[in-house]
């Protein structure tokens, strides 16, 4: 104990002997700043501003209910939010929440900050504006792939599209039989009954606010709702079923996918389950990406619940594309799981080459003749064989790696692609659509503010 003291002694005598700078933290600080000073006059976020300032935003003030003659609270400009959802995703920001703290003016970033302009936001702003407007959405993104075309950036004689599956907000056990549904959708009207009785009773609902009672009736009307959805998703469901339990056959395999019931998510009806890149499966969502392979500009997006490319998607995405360029795509690359005869024929007729490899013969005596031409090809097939055997298709087809692979990487690690925390496949696709305007304006809004 007598050693401590003397400790605490020298201790006291050397901190006085010393000169030290200490904090005072009751000191009033008078801090002139320019909003315009917080970033350097070459940082990126002034980039993302000034393009964003060119667009026509017309599709994004027609909900808006503020009007000048009129009472009510004025609305942010719809600029301000596309410019932070626009330079989020170029900083992988996928959360509303994380983008609200980089917003904050005291705490948040300065290139946020700046975007805002002493604008307050908050992440309900956020979250709603992100998926609310999908129309203005898919507007704007075609008027930015125009803008690459207008400007000579953007061919589209060639195109690869490829899928990326994205982990979806619903939980693996929320997926339920036709049964189970049914019971759940009956126990939920009945909660819905219940508690507009409840509600409507002073009693019952006495010291219940307004905003509370209408948030309970909204979250249980909701809920019927998507289990009304899951269970008018079966029918479908059981169409798919027949049709891969005939193309297995009679054996065990088509016996096993007969007797296999389907199922819902209660949480998500549009979502299904994917196997991922890892070799796992989750419920998910499949996002399909269109790029042009000489400026590797995204030129495409559509979202599926589809977890097989093969599901008809190569010719709904090249009109697509064609409808958003008013160009005509000549040649389409795509993966080996998108091969159809069907689609080979029905773009043969359109004048449009496909370039996609030939699934693996069954047999192992076949193997490696799957191109070698045979008696009853017809026109199409054959010159789709004669093209993927030639060094020059192989040479052309190597180009889909080197573009929608690097495109998919781009967008999940870099661009705010990650596990979605917003349900629905319209909402998903406005989520890929901010992705991909921010992956297009990163590389290209310098050459298109030229």
């Amino acid at each position: 104990m007598a050693q401590q003291e003397q400790n605490a002694a020298q201790s006291a005598s050397v901190q006085t002997a010393a000169r030290l700078r200490t904090p005072e933290r009751m000191q009033v600080h008078m801090v002139m700043q320019c909003v315009n000073d917080l970033v350097p006059a070459s940082h990126q976020v002034r980039t993302v501003v000034a393009f964003v300032a060119t667009l026509d935003l017309s599709a994004f003030f027609e909900p808006i209910k503020a009007r000048i003659g009129h009472a009510g609270r004025d609305a942010t400009h719809p600029m301000v939010l596309v410019c932070l959802w626009m330079y989020a995703c170029i900083r992988g920001i996928g959360s509303a929440r994380e983008l609200a703290r980089r917003c904050d003016p005291i705490e948040g970033n300065a290139s946020f900050r700046f975007i805002c302009g002493g604008v307050t936001v908050n992440h309900r702003m956020l979250s709603d504006f992100r998926v609310d407007h999908a129309d203005a959405l898919d507007k704007l993104f075609t008027q930015i792939v125009a803008l690459m075309v207008n400007k000579g950036l953007v061919k589209v004689r060639r195109i690869s599209q490829d899928g990326t599956r994205v982990r979806a907000s619903a939980g693996a056990g929320s997926f339920s039989r036709e049964e189970t549904l049914e019971k759940l959708l009956e126990e939920a009207a009945k909660h819905v009954a219940e508690l507009r009785k409840q509600l409507d009773d002073p009693e019952l609902s006495a010291g219940m606010s307004a905003r509370k009672k209408a948030a309970k009736e909204r979250a249980a009307k909701e809920k019927q709702e998507r289990l009304e959805q899951a269970i008018a998703e079966l029918p479908e469901l059981k169409k798919k079923q027949e049709a891969a339990a005939k193309n297995a056959g009679n054996g065990k395999c088509g016996q096993k996918i007969r007797d296999k019931e389907p199922r819902v998510s209660t949480t998500d009806p549009d979502v299904r389950v994917m196997k991922m890149a890892n070799g796992g499966f989750n419920p998910a969502v499949n996002v399909q990406l269109a790029t042009d392979t000489e400026s590797r500009a995204i030129v495409g997006v559509e979202v599926s619940s589809e977890g097989s490319d093969s599901a008809n998607l190569s010719e709904p995405m090249r009109k697509q594309v064609e409808e958003r360029t008013g160009l005509k795509v000549q040649q389409h690359l795509l993966d080996g799981g998108y091969l159809k005869l069907d689609d080979i024929e029905q773009a043969h007729a359109q004048g449009v080459e496909l370039f996609m490899p030939p699934k693996p013969a069954r047999t192992p005596g076949t193997r490696g003749k799957e191109l070698e031409p045979k008696p009853g090809d017809s026109a199409a097939i054959a010159a789709w064989k004669k093209r993927m055997s030639s060094e020059e298709g192989r040479h052309i087809y190597k180009e889909r790696a080197s573009t929608s692979e690097t495109v998919n990487a781009d967008l999940r690690t870099h661009r705010g692609l990650t596990p979605l925390v917003v349900r629905s496949l319209p909402k998903a696709r406005c989520v890929a659509l901010w992705c991909a305007m921010a992956y297009n304006v990163m590389h290209f809004a310098t050459k298109l503010l030229c």
